[in-house]
């Protein structure tokens, strides 16, 4: 029976940076995801499948790193008033956060927030396969490793150019028409939109008057808003990408 890949010894320094080695090489690569950086120490598609699935993750997170650069501060922010919506309907209570409430208004604004990234990877990604001449396209010229690793390549792509990163999988050649436009309808927009909504959403509650804390209110400064934040932004990502994960380095990991 053959031994895969990743388990050999040495297996997974293909693309590393020898100098620090695997640990060195997967820390960089998981805080310049985890943040705007975009920066890299090595070749995030010479990663074990499961192991280039976690760069996606990151951003597919918002990259909310705390102290990261770029948008990461407010991405936090909109997962908190949905975290805070989610605790109001807990209890049965209209939701507060910093003495705000948090409305329909509020909630519809963060839900777009929400949605437009994930549309713009998942109908980037779909684009690139479901239209004949441009799936011909990509897999003639632009995958390196045609199967399960070409799809991760090409999601990698578009996540990596709708939440504003830079780094890529260095397997896919993007310098064509069709990526030439698309991700750079996907950065645009990708940058553009959720800026817009952040900014409405900033409007709608600078506009109301402030309202005291009661019993009620859900505390925002305690270890339990944390995990409930943590669980929102891990629950949302699972939803919108585990089923394109599913099919692209999930099923490669799988499989070895």
């Amino acid at each position: 029976m053959p031994v895969p890949a990743p388990t050999l010894a040495g297996g997974a320094m293909e693309g590393k940076e020898v100098r620090f080695g695997i640990f060195g090489s997967t820390l960089f690569g998981s805080t310049s995801t985890l943040t705007s950086t975009g920066a890299v120490n090595s070749m995030h598609d010479s990663y074990t499948a499961l192991g280039g699935m976690m760069p996606m993750l990151n951003m597919m997170l918002g990259e909310v790193a705390p102290g990261g650069v770029g948008s990461g501060l407010y991405g936090m922010l909109i997962l908190a008033v949905i975290a805070v919506f989610v605790g109001g309907l807990l209890i049965g209570r209209t939701p507060e956060y910093l003495g705000k409430k948090i409305g329909p208004t509020q909630i519809k604004l963060a839900s777009l927030y929400i949605l437009v990234t994930p549309t713009l990877v998942l109908a980037g990604t779909a684009l690139s396969f479901g239209v004949a001449g441009i799936r011909s396209d990509v897999e003639a010229t632009s995958i390196l490793n045609p199967g399960v690793h070409g799809l991760s390549e090409v999601l990698y792509a578009f996540t990596s150019a709708a939440n504003n990163n830079g780094s890529a999988f260095a397997g896919l050649t993007a310098n064509t028409p069709w990526f030439n436009t698309a991700l750079a309808v996907a950065m645009l927009l990708g940058r553009f939109l959720p800026i817009v909504f952040v900014l409405a959403l900033a409007g709608s509650l600078a506009a109301q008057d402030a309202v005291p804390a009661t019993a009620g209110t859900l505390p925002t400064h305690r270890p339990q808003f944390a995990g409930l934040l943590a669980g929102v932004a891990v629950i949302v990502t699972a939803l919108t990408y585990f089923p394109v994960l599913t099919l692209g380095p999930l099923a490669e990991g799988l499989a070895l």
